[in-house]
């Protein structure tokens, strides 16, 4: 057994696409010499060293032309391919495993002559064909014993266009040995023909191609699989996307709440995909007036990625709506969400942070379950509230999650978000980031603007997760 790779010693790495095509050139020219030599061997047919050059050739060519084409599949990487011939038995009896070397395929050769009903056999042939060298060759009309039922037809025919019409042959047919075992092989021949222009003989060169065609198979089946993954990834994706969009907020610029009194909040939010786009989390923002004139602000996110994370995030999320629509106060709330969590049949954790906020007092009443906590800046200056306890969402069955009280003020701006804002590898502090921010957002117009400061500040090229950021500016 090959020993692990030790840490001061690094895995090979794949051939670099300029030496793939370096060993494509080299292939190609070597096709182009050969194809002079075959040039050079042909003949009337008469002579069988000549014809066994030529077919030599041609078998060089049929080995190089599948060279070239793993060498550009190994280039281009998977692409949409015709099938190759299959190499198993009917039965479903599976061909033998390749070995080392197993494309460079056994090759044999033989002559039939109709004149005298003579064959004649290389001793490759009876290697290929599993038979003993001291029995007698089979003749035309004894060969098709050895292919399977289904194949018979495919062997008769090359053999009768061959005989009646002198047209070359070149195909395959699957035959069974003795043994049982069942291999793939190819023919090539051509007629011999007389003086008077009517067949005398057939020779043929065969190679078995059985590994080599159980290798195709295997990297047709690879690369099926491969763009079966990747079609159910984007799937997944897509799914993800679609079940994020209906569930946040559709706000693009202020969040318009349906106010009976005048506008006391001036609320923005903003939803900001991870730079590669290819993960779609489960982070949440939401802003909604409830029945009692206060209004509900929240942000959250769950570990994971995928559509099973989106569909638990929706959850999370309608929870929190209708339990605030019920009057539930944020520590309460917590906790049951955490006991939400506890219950599902998939396991997960998750961070919130949840706010009350009655205008009439302008008091924030709020929770958080191993959230960051809300910002709050007033004349230029920012400073974190000070959270209350409360664990991670799904850690612990039972767990107890207090609340805090602030009172604002007008002209406050208060910021809630994800913890995704700024890339985890370099350490960066997301939040002595954002309260560096105090004298900008303090000079901003709106809450819109507030959010459009934030996201210029962080940007999207370097997020590793997507994160959420919602600003509440109050007004009165």
């Amino acid at each position: 057994m090959p020993s692990h790779l030790s840490a001061d010693r690094p895995a090979a790495q794949p051939p670099g696409r300029g030496s793939v095509d370096a060993l494509i050139s080299q292939t190609r020219r070597l096709k182009g010499d050969v194809d002079a030599v075959r040039q050079g061997t042909q003949s009337d047919g008469s002579d069988p060293q000549e014809r066994w050059q030529r077919a030599l050739c041609d078998l060089a060519l049929h080995q190089l032309n599948d060279l070239d084409e793993h060498l550009a599949q190994l280039r281009d990487g998977p692409a949409p391919a015709s099938p190759a011939p299959a190499a198993a038995p009917a039965d479903g009896t599976a061909a033998p495993a390749p070995g080392p070397g197993s494309l460079l395929s056994r090759v044999g050769s033989a002559e039939w002559n109709l004149l005298t009903d003579e064959a004649s056999w290389s001793g490759e042939l009876y290697q290929i064909l599993g038979r003993d060298p001291a029995a007698p060759p089979l003749t035309l009309d004894e060969l098709p014993s050895l292919v399977l039922d289904e194949d018979r037809p495919k062997l008769t025919a090359m053999v009768t266009h061959c005989l009646v019409d002198a047209k070359p042959i070149d195909g395959e047919f699957r035959i069974v040995r003795p043994d049982g075992e069942v291999r793939t092989v190819h023919m090539m021949g051509e007629p011999v023909l007389d003086a008077d222009g009517s067949t005398a003989s057939m020779w043929a060169v065969l190679r078995d191609v059985s590994e080599l065609r159980l290798s195709q198979r295997a990297v047709s089946e690879t690369r099926d699989s491969l763009q079966r993954r990747q079609h159910q990834a984007q799937t997944e994706h897509r799914l993800a996307v679609e079940l994020q969009e209906a569930v946040l907020p559709p706000w693009r610029g202020s969040l318009r709440l349906p106010h009976r009194g005048p506008r006391t909040l001036d609320l923005a939010a903003r939803h900001l995909p991870s730079s590669t786009r290819a993960l779609i989390g489960s982070d949440w923002y939401d802003a909604l007036e409830l029945v009692d004139g206060d209004t509900l602000l929240s942000v959250g996110d769950l570990t994971g990625h995928g559509v099973a994370v989106a569909s638990g995030m929706a959850t999370l999320l309608g929870a929190v709506r209708g339990m605030a629509m019920a009057g539930t106060q944020p520590g309460q709330l917590m906790s049951w969400l955490n006991q939400l969590l506890d219950a599902t049949v998939q396991p997960a954790l998750g961070s919130a942070v949840c706010c009350r906020y009655r205008p009439e007092t302008r008091t924030l009443t709020w929770a958080q379950a191993g959230h960051p906590a809300p910002l709050l800046f007033r004349d230029g200056t920012g400073r974190r509230l000070n959270a209350p306890d409360g664990v991670l969402l799904g850690a612990t069955s039972g767990a107890v999650y207090t609340q805090a009280e602030d009172t604002l003020e007008v002209g406050d701006l208060l910021l809630l978000h994800t913890d995704g804002l700024a890339p985890r590898h370099k350490g960066a502090d997301s939040m002595n980031r954002l309260l560096d921010l105090a004298p900008r957002l303090g000079g901003a117009h709106s809450a819109q603007d507030c959010v459009r400061l934030v996201v210029e500040e962080f940007g999207e090229s370097e997020r590793e997760d997507d994160a959420c950021v919602l600003v509440a500016r109050v007004m009165a």
